[in-house]
């Protein structure tokens, strides 16, 4: 209606059909390897820097320093379609051993006492240079020490990649990346969640502490930032639109989780963000619900 003004009209059936969030189907996999930086403010290339493993098998932390970035992705594509990186060793033939220096721990079950990783003095490295730097400062590998246990797990490594402050780069240390390897040849790269006040906050084996803007704008700078949303919210166990019904759905692309089952049919965007919502899932099926209520009782 108007002057020559261009109007669209759709029945009820047209946009019902257009407003539909898809749902994705999940796949639930126990992942046995996690990673934590305790003191990430300590860190530096010239200091080092304290890992701290937290594993559900016995494992095998090795840290490469220096490690080449253009070889690390091309390592990664080899897992997919030529051999997969079950070992140290694989990781390294992959990478053509194109790294400054590796230092190994091994990790006993449950065990998550402090690891130290260092450059050897005599290394003489004091930054990695300007952007876009060559190598990733470190880069550690988690694998399972236990070849049975290979056979058990879809998980079977796991590589993180680390930003240590250097001379050139003095932003406070984080995980940068960190890429579950599966059995089957795929790779993933593990995100967090954002959830919304009060309920337990992802692991910080998941995350990295959040960015001001200045930091975010000069990792971007660097090469360094990954995508992770520049705000994290305070965490709540109920629905942030009815206040009632347990979270339980993710909204993809942004990953907020804030609604439960009742109020995730209403939304095409997030009500914490205003992004659209291109997909969801569930964090657990209704059955798993029921049985979890039923404990507790």
């Amino acid at each position: 209606f108007g002057l020559g003004v261009p109007v669209i009209l759709r029945n009820s059936e047209e946009t019902e059909s257009s407003t539909r969030v898809l749902k994705k189907r999940m796949r639930q996999v126990k992942n046995p390897f996690g990673l934590e930086i305790p003191n990430p403010a300590a860190a530096s290339v010239t200091k080092g820097v304290t890992l701290t493993p937290d594993c559900l098998e016995d494992c095998v932390l090795t840290c490469y320093w220096g490690c080449n970035v253009q070889k690390l992705h091309e390592a990664l594509q080899k897992h997919v379609y030529c051999f997969r990186i079950k070992t140290p060793q694989a990781l390294e033939d992959a990478l053509y051993n194109e790294y400054l220096y590796k230092q190994q721990h091994f990790i006993k079950k449950n065990d998550k006492a402090e690891k130290y990783c260092q450059l050897p003095e005599d290394a003489q490295v004091v930054d990695f240079g300007p952007v876009p730097r060559a190598c990733y400062p470190l880069v550690a590998l988690l694998t399972l020490a236990d070849e049975e246990d290979r056979e058990i797990y879809d998980i079977i490594a796991m590589v993180a990649v680390i930003h240590i402050p250097d001379e050139s780069y003095r932003l406070s240390c984080r995980i940068l990346y960190q890429y579950l390897l599966l059995a089957q040849g795929q790779y993933h790269d593990l995100k967090q969640l954002f959830m919304s006040a009060n309920s337990p906050a992802p692991s910080s084996s998941d995350t990295f502490p959040g960015e001001s803007s200045t930091d975010r704008g000069l990792l971007e700078k660097a090469g360094l930032a990954g995508d992770e949303p520049e705000l994290q919210e305070e965490n709540s166990k109920d629905c942030v639109v009815c206040q009632n019904g347990p979270v339980n759905w993710v909204l993809l692309p942004c990953r907020h989780t804030c609604l439960c089952d009742g109020c995730i049919k209403y939304f095409q965007q997030c009500p914490m963000c205003r992004q659209f919502v291109q997909e969801s899932f569930p964090l657990c099926s209704k059955r798993e619900q029921d049985e979890d209520e039923s404990i507790h009782v």
